[in-house]
């Protein structure tokens, strides 16, 4: 009776054990989901800090080197910290996420909360060109407007400034592959070396795609398809250093002197070029009828020898009917912003529009469609200090 009575106790036992280890296992749980958006924030704003260095502690670095100032850059410094940790230090914000799991057969949802930063700044925020008023308040930081026929500026912000331009820098690349005379009906294939290992951005042209040196143009120009920039470069003879040599040269030939390029696809941003610059890179592959076909496209459809992709414009106004778009390419990595370069027929007149480095998804499309209504409501020429010879940009 004993020995019955001790194997019920044992099962109860073993019963609580095992409840008490699964709640604990769940309560072990949750709070690692939970606990460790305070490490991550502490981690992001110590991260972080160095970068807000005021213009006293350099000043203090500056002072620290002449004899006697040693304890005041001490003071200064620890002044310099607690700053860095107020309001005007890049604050952590924090998202929540929910996160499912199964333990002993049962699924238990938490809602973690993660760390996330803000985007880096631009190279046109970094340099203050959003500072620069205008007078349609426009989102981005440089435009440019002149007459294709005449050459007369009609808008102008900042056209001078020297910035990354991303994705634009495919229009370069299409003159130099049409200016090869390669044929366009060569296969190519892309390879790794097609990867983008510099923002390690992905692609729906796998490794291993073939497809014509036209198509590759054609989805290049209109989707903005970099692996396909990048396979056109590597196929020029001499391979891709030889391409970005023949892309120099051909703006320099145009008279780009403030433009230099390093990359077919322009995902770096070492890629730079002004407005006035990037208005003789459109006039110029305006000549060109199949960059003005490709590029103003509204959807074309590529067989890669696995599978046919659909590729749609990277612009959503070739779709918009109000508009008259000869050839357009738009652009963006984080350092140049959102970029819009279009030669269009507004009020009756070629025009070319340049827009860099401009804020939001599409406010590029935005500050278009605002020059454009000036422009049809008889806007003045607008001048601003850098055309005038003052400090401007």
């Amino acid at each position: 009776m004993k020995t019955d009575m001790f194997s019920s106790l044992k099962v109860i036992h073993g019963v609580a054990l095992s409840t008490a280890v699964s709640v604990a296992a769940s309560v072990v749980i949750a709070a690692a989901f939970a606990a460790p958006v305070d490490a991550f924030a502490a981690t992001a704003t110590a991260a972080a800090a160095p970068a807000k260095t005021s213009k006293k502690t350099l000043k203090t670095a500056k002072s620290a080197k002449k004899p006697g100032a040693t304890v005041a850059a001490k003071k200064s410094s620890k002044v310099a910290k607690t700053a860095a940790a107020t309001d005007d230090a890049p604050r952590v914000e924090t998202r929540r996420r929910r996160v499912s799991y199964t333990l002993n057969g049962r699924r238990h949802t938490v809602v973690r909360q993660v760390a996330y930063e803000p985007r880096q700044p631009t190279v046109g925020q970094a340099f203050g060109l959003h500072d620069t008023p205008d007078a349609l308040a426009l989102r981005s930081s440089v435009a440019y407007v002149i007459d294709q026929n005449t050459g007369e500026s009609l808008f102008d912000k900042n056209s001078r400034a020297v910035v990354p331009i991303a994705s634009i820098s495919k229009l370069m690349t299409a003159m130099v592959v049409l200016d090869s005379k390669a044929p366009l009906t060569e296969q190519i294939e892309v390879t790794d070396e097609d990867r983008d290992y510099i923002k390690n951005t992905g692609s729906r042209l796998s490794v291993g795609s073939v497809l014509s040196r036209e198509d590759m143009l054609h989805i290049a120009l209109m989707a903005s398809e970099n692996r396909a920039a990048a396979a056109l470069s590597r196929y020029f003879p001499g391979g891709r250093p030889a391409f970005i040599a023949a892309m120099n040269a051909k703006a320099r030939q145009l008279g780009m002197t403030d433009t230099h390029f390093e990359s077919p696809s322009g995902l770096t941003s070492e890629n730079v070029s002004t407005a006035r610059d990037l208005v003789k890179m459109v006039n110029a592959a305006y000549q060109y009828p199949m960059i003005r076909q490709f590029s103003t496209d509204h959807s074309y459809e590529v067989y890669t020898g696995k599978r046919s992709i659909a590729y749609n414009s990277t612009n959503a106004l070739v779709r918009n009917p109000t508009w008259d778009i000869g050839l357009q390419k738009t652009g963006f990595i984080n350092e140049a912003g959102e970029c819009l370069v279009m030669q269009a027929t507004i009020h009756g007149r070629p025009m070319i529009v340049v827009l860099l480095d401009s804020s939001g998804k599409y406010s590029r499309f935005a500050d278009a469609t605002r020059l454009r209504t000036w422009l049809d409501n008889g806007g003045d020429t607008h001048i601003t200090s850098a055309d005038a010879g003052g400090p401007g940009t």
